[in-house]
């Protein structure tokens, strides 16, 4: 007991604790930001594009179920800044708080996505694609930001795209491509759009649409 109690006594002890309790006291906060029930309720408006638990059944409208609630802040943040522009979602965002961002993006993100099915003909090219990246034309592969399941990076604020619909990637994609939308971190959907071809784009989002 008196060795335990010395232990716990030493700087790099004490350091360590320290940093234990900053990383609850971060993780308390953090799941404390926003109310997935509360966002349930306020999603009830949400529901006509992107259904009534976040699985939209439109293609052309994005699934938020089981999105990072990183990247679902950012993204209502940017369409209520007018950084990012879309006649529907502007008007509907410009009407949020900074508590009902926070809200709907815990909802969304405890909401459980529905897998999709690939393409058989685009699965290869497009697994190639995502996880190789083509080295000819300098694209980077996809899991490098996304990881190789599609699950994104939270911390990072890089989105989930498992199951994700192929025509709305698709779109996005050539959206990104064309300079369209230019919300991405440091320009660097831009910049890899910029290098993909049309059949290319049709291959990585019909197996992104695959992936679970």
């Amino acid at each position: 007991m008196t060795s335990m109690r010395r232990s716990l006594s030493t700087p790099a002890a004490t350091g360590a604790w320290a940093l234990l309790a900053c990383f609850l006291m971060g993780a308390n906060a953090a799941s404390a930001a926003g109310s997935a029930e509360a966002g349930q309720t306020k999603a009830v408006v949400c529901a006509a594009c992107h259904g009534v638990d976040g699985n939209s059944v439109n293609p052309e409208w994005p699934s938020l179920a089981g999105q990072n609630p990183a990247y679902l802040e950012r993204t209502l943040h940017a369409f209520k800044s007018g950084e990012r522009s879309n006649v529907l979602m502007t008007a509907q965002a410009a009407a949020l708080s900074d508590q009902d961002i926070q809200d709907l993006a815990a909802y969304f993100a405890a909401s459980k996505p529905r897998p999709g099915t690939a393409t058989a003909q685009d699965a290869s090219a497009g697994e190639r694609l995502f996880r190789g990246g083509n080295k000819e034309t300098s694209v980077a592969a996809c899991l490098s930001c996304h990881g190789p399941d599609g699950a994104g990076n939270a911390p990072a604020g890089y989105p989930a795209i498992a199951g994700q619909h192929a025509p709305y990637v698709a779109a996005q994609l050539r959206a990104y491509r064309a300079g369209q939308r230019s919300s991405d971190l440091n320009q660097m959907m831009r910049n890899t759009a910029a290098q993909l071809t049309d059949a290319e784009i049709d291959a990585v989002a019909s197996y992104v649409q695959g992936l679970r």
